[in-house]
């Protein structure tokens, strides 16, 4: 083991050299960014703030102050570098929709970006503690809730009634001798941490005091951790951006929408107002792809008398129907539990609310079922992850006639869905996409004997449906429901409202 007063600064060994065995007892000390992280600049992190809580025109200002950040942050001062960053993304930014981008948002890109070796003793130790020079409202629900931090040492940025004002409080940006002096406060020279590890030579200083320091050297090619190793699984997120966005992404990003949100329009006006069965080609042509698998069987013949086929899909976005009557080539009604007005005035199928009232839901889904096929995704809300929420059992109560639908998604630029913003934007932002693919799978018509009429029970038939388009899309099961989410994401029960007048917040900016 390597004790840091008997080294130069700069001959600290490197992480590879560190044992992680026998550390539960230990406190381990981590810069963040190039260190705990793989990517070194925390650009990315503070476009995600500025996108996701201030709209593409704070994004904008971002990216225009980030030349003169990274001449101060690389060739006069790394806490001068930071400042413009900080006050860029809050200046003027309520502190309610910072913390919730925290909470909601970064999760998935911090825990996206791990470094393996330092997760390797970071992970080990039994107590963890970070410092970095990112503000602290920014980085500490991801940490803590996330990777098991006990204790998050950031920069403090200035509040004046509930809004950021762009400035950070004293000491200062936590960079160099702050951090070390954030370490004393915390630790005594009795108690000083066991392991510390930085990146750059301004985390010497609070290197120096722990009894063991590790160098995290650039490589260019590291693999991050992968999500099974993490103590907690990322199941809900939130947020419109897809990947984490670079400064060259940022640029592609407000670039495209210009161009994406026509032609968003464009595809919302095809499905809506052509005939279902050219929907299929008209998405083709516009760069939406469809992939059809399995063999959907015919549509009921009410002159036999015969009632509708329910069909279970597994809930990606509220589009599912959609693409789920594209694959079809007619329209199916859908059961939903919430949708915004817009969305049911563009949908091209008919929509109906459930009322969260048992009886009265399932007299309505029975009458639509008499009418003809129907469409329901029971686990009332969508889940972005390789998970399966658990499915409402209502459904097979009502029919025997249940065909599992698996159904899927790839976008590479936005999500069409939010828990924390306007669900009618979902639709646009899901066409926004230059190339969105949606899969549609037909399993097998549910065997009679596995039906509530041979006896099942009703959670019994939900659990099967539940378990048999998980294997088909090689996905998760959980009993987590849409209460969770919504708890977890946006601090609500989901309920929609409909919200126009801040609509263009999302997309033009704040």
């Amino acid at each position: 083991m390597a004790i840091a007063d008997a080294q130069s600064p700069d001959k600290f060994p490197t992480i590879d050299q560190c044992e992680s065995s026998g550390r539960e007892n230990h406190t381990v000390v981590a810069d963040l960014d190039g260190t705990l992280l793989i990517g070194s600049s925390s650009f990315p992190y503070f476009a995600l703030v500025a996108f996701e809580a201030g709209g593409i025109l704070r994004l904008l200002f971002l990216l225009l102050v980030s030349p003169i950040a990274a001449i101060l942050y690389y060739f006069i001062s790394e806490a001068a570098g930071i400042r413009v960053l900080i006050f860029a993304t809050f200046a003027g930014m309520k502190v309610s929709d910072i913390e919730s981008v925290a909470r909601a948002v970064l999760p998935k890109f911090y825990t996206s970006d791990l470094h393996p070796e330092t997760w390797r003793v970071f992970s080990s130790c039994g107590k963890r503690c970070v410092l970095t020079a990112n503000p602290r409202i920014m980085v500490e629900a991801s940490l803590k809730d996330y990777l098991g931090a006990d204790m998050v040492f950031g920069t403090e940025i200035s509040i004046w009634r509930g809004r950021a004002t762009g400035l950070v409080n004293g000491p200062g940006v936590l960079v160099g001798r702050n951090k070390a002096e954030a370490l004393q406060k915390a630790f005594d020279a009795a108690s000083a941490p066991e392991i510390g590890f930085g990146d750059r030579k301004t985390d010497f200083p609070f290197m120096k005091l722990c009894k063991e320091s590790y160098v995290v050297p650039k490589k260019r090619k590291v693999q991050p951790v992968s999500h099974d190793q993490l103590p907690k699984p990322i199941v809900f997120h939130d947020g419109r951006l897809v990947q984490k966005p670079s400064p060259l992404m940022a640029l592609l990003t407000i670039l495209w929408i210009p161009v994406g949100f026509p032609l968003a329009c464009l595809r919302v006006a095809a499905g809506a107002l052509l005939p279902m069965p050219l929907v299929y080609y008209a998405f083709r042509a516009l760069g939406v792809r469809v992939n059809i698998k399995g063999i959907p069987p015919p549509p009921a013949q009410k002159s036999t008398g015969q009632t509708g086929v329910l069909f279970v899909c597994s809930h990606r976005t509220l589009l599912d129907p959609i693409f789920l009557s594209t694959a079809l080539g007619r329209p199916i009604p859908a059961v939903t539990y919430s949708l915004s007005r817009l969305s049911e005035i563009i949908a091209p199928i008919k929509t109906v609310r459930l009322n969260r009232d048992r009886i009265k839901d399932a007299k309505m889904i029975k009458n639509l079922l008499e009418e003809g096929d129907l469409a329901i995704c029971p686990e009332g809300t969508t889940c972005r992850e390789p998970f399966l929420l658990r499915f409402s059992a209502l459904f097979a109560e009502l029919t025997d006639h249940l065909v599992p639908v698996a159904m899927n998604n790839r976008m590479s630029m936005f999500h069409g869905t939010t828990a924390r913003g306007w669900k009618g934007l979902d639709p646009f932002y899901f066409f926004m996409n230059p190339s969105p693919v949606y899969e549609v799978t037909f399993l097998n018509k549910l065997p009679q004997e596995l039906t509530c009429g041979a006896g099942k029970s009703s959670h019994d038939v939900a659990n099967y449906i539940q378990r048999m388009i998980a294997s088909t899309l090689s996905y998760e099961c959980t009993s987590f429901t849409r209460k969770d989410k919504y708890t977890a994401l946006a601090g609500n029960d989901g309920t929609v409202s409909d919200k126009p007048a801040i609509a263009a917040k999302n997309i033009l900016g704040c």
